[in-house]
């Protein structure tokens, strides 16, 4: 058959370019999120900044390690949002141990946790931020009906793990840390605390301009590379230019990881735009009907497929005028979405992240994390059905 672009009619074409480019625009903004927020770890964690926090961090046994690092997710997660969380979680943990087994699990739990997190505020998810900003759930309601079914999505886990994981980590001795050159207190100080306010600062700069939140992480990364540029202007050019410098940075971060996130989302995209998640919605709107019934499978099938296009879907079947603002529909739809892509580690963007930080494989993910992930998550459902229901 003829390749001639001429094959095609012409509105055909304007279709497909008009949305390409869309949902590449859009997937750009998660990858430049994601690129700037991982430079700016690695540069942190080449100067050995994280130290200031994991040096407190004195417990060695696992399940203790687990609840202190879930913890802190939790916490960081609903401040700042579930992505970052992991990055930043996932780099203390590579710091703490240098065993593959020890790091899968508290990068599985630092998921499961950054998501719960994530779940219960309006700005902890895209997808509560989505229905934040169509009218479907307010900041205040949605972190008073979520918080409680959140907490319990992380501590049936926790309890969980207690009764299959035992014994003490593997910690990493000094000479573990051989390959990463000598870094002055204050240095170390420094590029945490800079690295620390960088991140913290995005969702600051986004409701304080109403920019995208990949334009704060830019911003905060070209001042980042500005200020290091300054301190070791006096210093050696070639060290600083190989081992300390954010172009050095940029060589450390995991290209591949980034490549694979935008080919799911790519995939994802496709299913959106031919129509199929949307039959989807309308299938099971038909055969459940029951808004937790339908919630619940919707949340399930985020841990496959991208729940942000998953929400947008749903947001377009159910209009307000059925489910008005702040129902339980809604509510449940940001718990479901936002804690059911824990079950997979490709299911939310906190997985992918801490997929490409700590190396975790798919497989082992599925076999020794997903059953503690979908047992938290169902506890949190069974728990907003009580509440709502009582």
């Amino acid at each position: 058959f003829s390749s001639s672009p001429t094959t095609l009619p012409t509105d055909a074409h304007d279709f497909i370019t008009h949305t390409l480019l869309e949902h590449l625009g859009d997937i750009a903004s998660i990858l430049f999120f994601l690129l700037g927020a991982m430079t700016i770890v690695e540069l942190v964690d080449a100067h050995d900044g994280f130290s200031i926090v994991t040096d407190k961090i004195t417990a060695t046994n696992r399940v203790k390690l687990l609840w202190i690092l879930s913890g802190v997710s939790f916490i960081l997660s609903a401040v700042l949002d579930n992505m970052t969380t992991a990055i930043i979680m996932c780099a203390l943990a590579r710091k703490l141990t240098a065993d593959k087994e020890d790091l899968g699990l508290m990068g599985g739990f630092i998921i499961i946790a950054a998501n719960a997190g994530g779940a219960f505020s309006p700005i902890g998810d895209v997808t509560t931020i989505m229905l934040w900003i169509g009218g479907q759930v307010t900041a205040a309601h949605i972190m008073k009906v979520l918080f409680l079914p959140s907490i319990v999505n992380l501590l049936v886990p926790l309890l969980l793990v207690g009764f299959f994981v035992k014994g003490k980590i593997n910690p990493l001795k000094n000479g573990d840390d051989s390959g990463q050159l000598r870094t002055t207190q204050a240095e170390k100080v420094l590029m945490f605390s800079l690295g620390s306010v960088a991140l913290l600062s995005v969702p600051l700069f986004k409701y304080a301009t109403g920019l995208p939140p990949f334009m704060g992480i830019l911003l905060s990364l070209s001042l980042v590379w500005i200020i290091t540029e300054l301190y070791y202007r006096k210093k050696e050019e070639a060290v600083f230019s190989r081992d300390f410098s954010v172009a050095a940075m940029l060589t450390r971060i995991d290209t591949p990881s980034i490549l694979f996130f935008l080919g799911i989302l790519l995939a994802v995209a496709a299913l959106d735009v031919s129509g199929h998640l949307r039959l989807m919605a309308i299938v099971f709107d038909a055969h459940f009907g029951n808004i937790y019934a339908i919630n619940t499978i919707i949340g399930l099938v985020s841990a496959v497929l991208d729940n942000v296009p998953l929400v947008a879907a749903t947001m377009g079947m159910y209009d307000l005028s059925r489910y008005p603002p702040d129902h339980n529909f809604w509510n449940l739809l940001a718990y479901c979405a936002g804690t059911g892509g824990s079950i997979f580690i490709i299911g939310s963007a906190a997985g992918v992240a801490a997929m490409g930080i700590l190396k975790v494989d798919f497989m082992w993910y599925l076999k020794r994390i997903s059953l503690y992930a979908l047992a938290g998550y169902l506890a949190g459902i069974g728990v907003y059905f009580l509440l709502n229901n009582a």
